[in-house]
């Protein structure tokens, strides 16, 4: 059981991060100077503001966020729910590492799982089948190996990464960028739950705090920062996931992609990745090879499916359409070109392979194989 300051700590801790413009750096900067949030409270304006200034000091003075920390005292004395603080023992002292570790952590569920050793799994939201089944397999092996894994919550690859984590009967923490009462997307409520049990959901933010496009890079941070390694299973070249690989390195953590082909837009920030040194992996002993992660051994793998025959109960036609997919996704077009096929035909035997789950109909009007 994590033992918890008493309530007039916490507050003092609460009303030090609830003041409007007081980031991350002057709160550090404050702490270094006067101590615990208390002494801050009880010093001199002019003393506070020799710190941080003559504006913020009449900030933290003036602004009274009582009605939000009461909220949150109730919401702590729920079963389940802590707050961490840089005072704090529980604190992870991964992040303690970082340039920027927050002030506070909000954290929903098994608050232990911050110290154990984990690996990130971030990519694209809009994942491709096969991405977000990389991903969940990963998950698994290496959830069955002992390490915990640590994502966004996102809908795509994060989602799937947790899934498969929580399904191989594993621990895994969800790093959101709103507050701990606020879960986003809303189709990942019932994720969430499934976390909450099993693991633990992490927030710096306040809670209340609503979906607010510049928190999520400032969550990528917690989410490499308490990993000691990062996967990047899909990610184009935007991507939000590239932004975690790129703190990952400057936190001197591992970086791992999962190549892909050569024509997805989903695989082209990965390769960008292992052009600039990230390490190309095929399997879970790729990254459990690692110094790292040194004493945590991959499960024995399960046999991989045979994809070369022909699945029992496919007709020929279906087995020359399987053959023609490959594993890149293709469009109808190219289908029709390598199959001889009319598009009634190919039309006909796509929706039977898709019904029987063994391919997937993509954005514009591709296909990708799934077995």
């Amino acid at each position: 059981m994590t033992h918890q300051p008493p309530a007039t700590d916490l507050a003092d801790w609460l009303r030090l991060t609830l003041i409007p413009g007081l980031g991350g750096e002057r709160q550090r900067r404050l702490l270094r100077a006067f101590g615990l949030p208390g002494a801050i409270f009880q010093a001199s304006h002019h003393a506070v503001a020799e710190v941080v200034g003559d504006k913020a000091a009449t900030q933290l003075r003036d602004h009274d966020p009582s009605a939000l920390i009461a909220t949150t005292l109730d919401w702590l004395a729920q079963p389940g729910n802590h707050l961490l603080t840089l005072a704090d023992a529980t604190y992870p002292p991964r992040l303690l590492e970082l340039p920027d570790p927050p002030t506070v952590l909000y954290v929903k569920g098994d608050v232990s799982l911050l110290h154990r050793p984990g690996l990130a799994i971030v990519g694209a939201r809009s994942a491709t089948p096969q991405g977000e089944s990389n991903a969940a397999a990963f998950a698994g092996a290496l959830a069955r190996s002992g390490l915990n894994i640590i994502s966004g919550l996102a809908l795509g690859i994060d989602a799937a990464a947790h899934g498969g984590a929580l399904d191989a009967g594993g621990a895994t923490l969800a790093v959101i960028g709103t507050g701990a009462d606020r879960i986003y997307p809303a189709r990942n409520q019932a994720l969430a739950r499934r976390i909450v049990e099993r693991g633990a959901i992490v927030t710096e933010f306040p809670l209340g705090t609503p979906v607010a496009a510049h928190n999520f890079p400032r969550r990528n941070r917690i989410i490499s920062g308490l990993a000691q390694g990062v996967l990047v299973v899909e990610a184009a070249l935007n991507s939000g996931s590239l932004i975690t690989a790129r703190l990952a390195s400057e936190q001197g953590r591992e970086v791992f992609a999962i190549p892909g082909s050569i024509h997805s837009p989903q695989s082209k920030g990965c390769h960008r990745l292992i052009r600039d040194g990230a390490k190309l992996v095929e399997t879970a002993e790729d990254i459990l090879e690692e110094a790292v992660f040194a004493g945590y051994d991959a499960p024995a793998p399960s046999p991989p499916p045979t994809t070369d025959a022909t699945p029992t109960g496919t007709d020929p036609d279906s087995a020359r359409l399987l053959a023609a997919l490959g594993h890149d996704p293709v469009s109808l077009d190219t289908l029709a070109a390598r199959t001889g096929l009319t598009a009634d035909a190919l039309y006909a035997i796509l929706l039977s392979l898709e019904l029987d789950g063994q391919l997937a109909r993509l954005p514009g009007g591709r296909f990708q194989r799934l077995t």
